[in-house]
C-alpha cells in the first residue's frame, strides 16, 4: 500500500463520531434557534391571551354585583288603588310618577329612623341615590300582587349607576364634581346608607334574567332577551343545518358520481365557507325580508341567515369524518352482502358520528358569535319584551348576545362598557359549554378499529 492510498483512510479513522464538525454544529444551531423561536411565538401568544381574558374580566366581573337598597316601602291604597277592588286593569293605570313617590316617602322614613343626616341635599338629591329603574319595579311587582296593597313590605330597589360604580372605583369625588348625573353629597349619602344597612352590594341575577335599558339606566341593562333570542336562533340552525349538512356530505362523499358538476359543487361549498359573514347577512335581507316578508329582528331570520353561513362549515369537517373511515370497513360490509346504503349508514355514518358532531357543535358556537349578518337584518333593535314560547317566540323581536355586546359598546355610559364586559363572560361561558359538549361526544361515540 502507498502513502497516497493510505492517507484518506488514515484520516477518516481520525474522525471521532463524538466531535461536531463545522456541518453538523450548523445544523444543530439552526435547530436550536428554531426551538427558540417556537418557545418564543408560544410564550408571546399566551401572555396576549392572558391580558385579553385579564383586561375582560377585571372590567366585566363587576357587572355580576350589583348595589340595592332594602328598606320597608308602605303601598298606600289611596295611591295606588283608590277604587279599592284591587282590579289589576284599574291600578294599572297609576304610573310610575306616583309608585316614585311611594318610594321617596320610603327612603325619606328610613333615612330618619337611622338619624343620617341629609343637611345641604335637596329632597331631589336624596331621591337621586336610587335609580330610575325602581319605580318600574315596584309598580310591576305590586300589579302581580295586588293583594299586597295597603300593606308595608320590604322591597329591594336598584341604587343609581353612578353610586353603584363608586363602590366598584368607577366614580370618585373628583368625577362626581365633574359629573351632571352624580354630585359629592350623594355619595356621602350612600356611604352613610351602606353604614346603616340600608344599602348593600349582592349577586346581580337581573344581569342574566332582565331585559336591556335605556341610556340613563345602566344598573338596569340585562341580558335576558338576548340570551333567549340566541338559544332560539341555535335551534334554528341546530334544526336546519345538522340534518342537511350531514345529508350533503354523505352524498357528496358516497354516493355522488366524480365529474364536473360535483367538483363545481365542492368549489362552491369551499369558496362559501371563507365568504365574509357580512354577506349572508346582506343575502338574508334581501331573501328573507324583502322578498318572504318574515319580520324584522326575528330569531327565525337570524337563524335562516346563520344556518346558510353555517352550512359549509359543517358539510367540509363532516366530509373529512366520512373520508377518514378506512375503506376495509365498506368493503367488508358490501362482502357480506350490505347494500350501498346499508354499508353507509350502518358502518360507515356510526363510525364518522365523533368527527360529525364536532364540527356540528363548533360551527354552531362560531355561529353564536356572529355579530355582523345580524346587523343587517335589524336584530340591533332595542328591544325589552322578551320573545314568547314557541312558535310564536320565532317571531317576535329580539337581540342576540353578540349583538348586545355591540349594542352596549357604543352607548356612551361607564356602565354600559362594564355590561358589555360581563356579556361577554356569559358568551365565552357560552362557547366553553359547547366545546367541552363536542369533547364529550367525540370521547363518547369515538371507536376503535
Amino acid at each position: 500500500m502507498t502513502d497516497l492510498s493510505a492517507t484518506p483512510a488514515a484520516a477518516h479513522q481520525r474522525k471521532s463520531l463524538l466531535a461536531q464538525d463545522a456541518l453538523t454544529r450548523r445544523r444543530n444551531s439552526a435547530e436550536t434557534r428554531f426551538k427558540t423561536y417556537g418557545i418564543v411565538a408560544i410564550t408571546l401568544s399566551m401572555l396576549a391571551l392572558v391580558w385579553l381574558l385579564y383586561s375582560i374580566f377585571s372590567v366585566g366581573t363587576p357587572a355580576f354585583r350589583q348595589t340595592f337598597l332594602t328598606m320597608p316601602i308602605e303601598l298606600p291604597a289611596e295611591k295606588l288603588d283608590k277604587s279599592g277592588v284591587r282590579d289589576v286593569a284599574v291600578m294599572s293605570k297609576v304610573t310610575t310618577v306616583g309608585y316614585a313617590a311611594v318610594i321617596q316617602a320610603a327612603l325619606d322614613k328610613a333615612i330618619a329612623e337611622k338619624g343620617i343626616s341629609t343637611d345641604g341635599m335637596s329632597a331631589k338629591d336624596v331621591a337621586g341615590v336610587i335609580s330610575l329603574e325602581a319605580p318600574a319595579q315596584l309598580r310591576n311587582y305590586v300589579l302581580a300582587n295586588p293583594e299586597l296593597v295597603g300593606q308595608t313590605i320590604d322591597f329591594e330597589v336598584l341604587a343609581n349607576g353612578r353610586v353603584d360604580g363608586f363602590f366598584k372605583g368607577r366614580v370618585t369625588m373628583e368625577t362626581a364634581k365633574l359629573d351632571s348625573n352624580i354630585k359629592p353629597e350623594q355619595l356621602v349619602l350612600s356611604e352613610k346608607l351602606v353604614e346603616a344597612g340600608i344599602m348593600a352590594q349582592r349577586f346581580n341575577w337581573g344581569f342574566i334574567t332582565a331585559p336591556d335599558a335605556s341610556d340613563q339606566r345602566p344598573e338596569a341593562a340585562g341580558l335576558g332577551v338576548a340570551i333567549i333570542g340566541s338559544f332560539y336562533m341555535m335551534l334554528v340552525v341546530l334544526v336546519l343545518s345538522l340534518p342537511i349538512g350531514v345529508a350533503a356530505s354523505i352524498y357528496l362523499e358516497e354516493f355522488a358520481p366524480k365529474n364536473r358538476w360535483t367538483d363545481l359543487i365542492e368549489v362552491n361549498i369551499a369558496n362559501l365557507a371563507a365568504v365574509p359573514s357580512i354577506v349572508f347577512g346582506i343575502l338574508g335581507l334581501a331573501v328573507f325580508i324583502n322578498f318572504a316578508g318574515l319580520p324584522q329582528s326575528a330569531p327565525i331570520v337570524g337563524g335562516l341567515v346563520l344556518t346558510l353561513m353555517t352550512l359549509p362549515r359543517i358539510i367540509i369537517p363532516a366530509r373529512a369524518a366520512l373520508k377518514s373511515v378506512p375503506p376495509s370497513i365498506r368493503d367488508a360490509a358490501l362482502g357480506v352482502g350490505a347494500s350501498k346504503l346499508q354499508a353507509v349508514f350502518h358502518h360507515v355514518l356510526p363510525l364518522a358520528a365523533p368527527g360529525i358532531l364536532t364540527g356540528m357543535i363548533i360551527g354552531l358556537a362560531q355561529a353564536l358569535g356572529e355579530t355582523a349578518p345580524l346587523l343587517l337584518i335589524g336584530m340591533v333593535a332595542f328591544v325589552r319584551d322578551y320573545p314568547g314560547a314557541p312558535m310564536q317566540g320565532f317571531f317576535d323581536p329580539a337581540s342576540a348576545l353578540p349583538v348586545q355586546v355591540y349594542n352596549w359598546t357604543v352607548r356612551g355610559d361607564p356602565g354600559f362598557v362594564e355590561r358589555a364586559s360581563g356579556a361577554i363572560i356569559v358568551l365565552l361561558v357560552f362557547l366553553l359549554i359547547m366545546n367541552a359538549v363536542a369533547i364529550i361526544l367525540r370521547r363518547r361515540f369515538e371507536r376503535r378499529w
